[in-house]
């Protein structure tokens, strides 16, 4: 394995952590900065906002750029915006730390993709995509509860202090680690901005984002609100929950490396049975949420086909726009901060309603069936058309959208 693959896990893992670790912390950061939790909430909201952000316009202003100092140079506005956040005094300014985090994480992902498979052979792209999304599913495992009872230990800020310590040690591996000639392997020429911006006029990767909202939504939509499933459905103590987060991690990773690996031989295949079999558990997990056991198997099973979904998704949209990727791959992160704002939202929405703390993992398995019907119809497009073996040459010939 690459050890460029190790420096970009690493960077994941702190950028995993930043996202996530918050929503433990929020009772401390309220009362730090005497707001209420509603409040200290957009601190988390207005993250994935900038990420989404960062994920468009900063990957399009670096698309000329060497990739190897902008993935360095992205670490650096991540460092910084956590160390502001770990100083803050005032909520505002843990506001501006958070965003300017979080501007770095979408582009540090999408273009961190594009060298993670550059740096492997062509067979094996989608399990280098996995190993890079490994960091992140460890911050899932064992980052957040570590941080979280760091946080509550030695107080909220030595966490993003911890964080930050990470991307420093990020920053080196990537600079040390981290090939220059293959990081900018293919890389776009210094007046391919508009070449980035003509991949979206292929259908296949506006239908690959597409899935990638739906079908992470779905995760995102059963997953919010998964402690108020646990305790008030399910009946575990809420001391139980971290622990049983814990297991949901260990889903993730294990469904990220068993996913990568599939994605490597057949993508859509693997994204129409990853989809078909997540559906299925996320029904079962609705009607078994009364029953602990049962819930427990499905908290793990949703974890691991959730996340085995997401190399595929990104290698999808990659092999679409294979002749100009950085953008696109860039777009696919959005698009994940995306599914997942729309599946807290469904799920947050349901439970307004009064349908219950089961109704989220339903709404989540709604987006998750229109997921799979996009992805169905995708694949179905691409074979008859001959493209799905042809990459972006191809899906530009026979399946571009005509320009308006």
């Amino acid at each position: 394995m690459p050890l460029g693959l190790i420096a970009l896990a690493l960077g994941g893992f702190g950028i995993g952590l930043t996202e996530f670790v918050i929503m433990g912390l929020l009772p401390e950061v309220a009362a730090d900065f005497q707001v209420s939790e509603a409040t200290a909430g957009w601190l988390i909201s207005g993250y994935a906002l900038a990420v989404v952000v960062g994920a468009l316009v900063l990957t399009a202003a670096v698309t000329r750029l060497e990739r190897k100092p902008v993935l360095a140079a992205l670490m650096v506005i991540f460092i910084i915006g956590n160390l502001v956040s770990a100083v803050a005094p005032d909520y505002g300014l843990m506001m501006i730390g958070r965003i300017i985090a979080a501007l770095a994480h979408g582009a540090f992902f999408g273009i961190g993709a594009v060298v993670a498979a550059s740096l492997v052979l062509p067979d094996k792209k989608a399990g280098a995509i996995a190993i890079m999304f490994t960091g992140l599913t460890a911050a899932n495992v064992l980052g957040v509860p570590l941080g979280t009872m760091l946080g509550q230990a030695a107080g909220w800020r030595s966490t993003f202090v911890a964080i930050t310590i990470i991307g420093v040690l990020a920053l080196a591996g990537i600079l040390i680690l981290v090939p220059r000639a293959a990081a900018d392997a293919g890389a776009a020429s210094p007046t391919s901005l508009r070449g980035e911006l003509r991949a979206f006029r292929s259908g296949q990767v506006w239908l690959s984002i597409l899935v990638t909202i739906l079908g992470y939504g779905g995760v995102f939509g059963a997953f919010t609100y998964i402690a108020f499933t646990l305790t008030e459905v399910s009946g575990f103590a809420a001391s139980a929950v971290p622990w049983l987060l814990v297991l949901f991690g260990g889903g993730l990773f294990l469904g990220n490396t068993v996913g990568g690996r599939a994605a490597d031989k057949d993508v859509d295949r693997t994204l129409v049975r990853v989809l078909a079999v997540l559906v299925a558990v996320l029904v079962t997990f609705g009607l078994t949420a009364g029953n602990q056991p049962m819930a427990v198997v499905s908290l793990v099973l949703l974890g691991g086909f959730g996340f085995a979904t997401v190399p595929g998704l990104q290698m999808r949209v990659m092999k679409y726009a294979s002749d100009a990727p950085t953008l696109a791959s860039g777009a696919n992160i959005g698009a994940f901060n995306l599914g997942n704002a729309l599946g807290s939202w469904l799920g947050g929405v349901t439970i307004t309603a009064g349908f219950g703390y089961t109704s989220p993992i339903w709404a989540g398995a709604a987006i998750t069936v229109l997921g799979l019907a996009v992805v169905v119809s995708a694949a179905r497009q691409a074979n008859k058309n001959g493209a799905a073996s042809g990459g972006n040459a191809a899906s530009r010939r026979e399946l571009d959208l005509q320009p308006v």
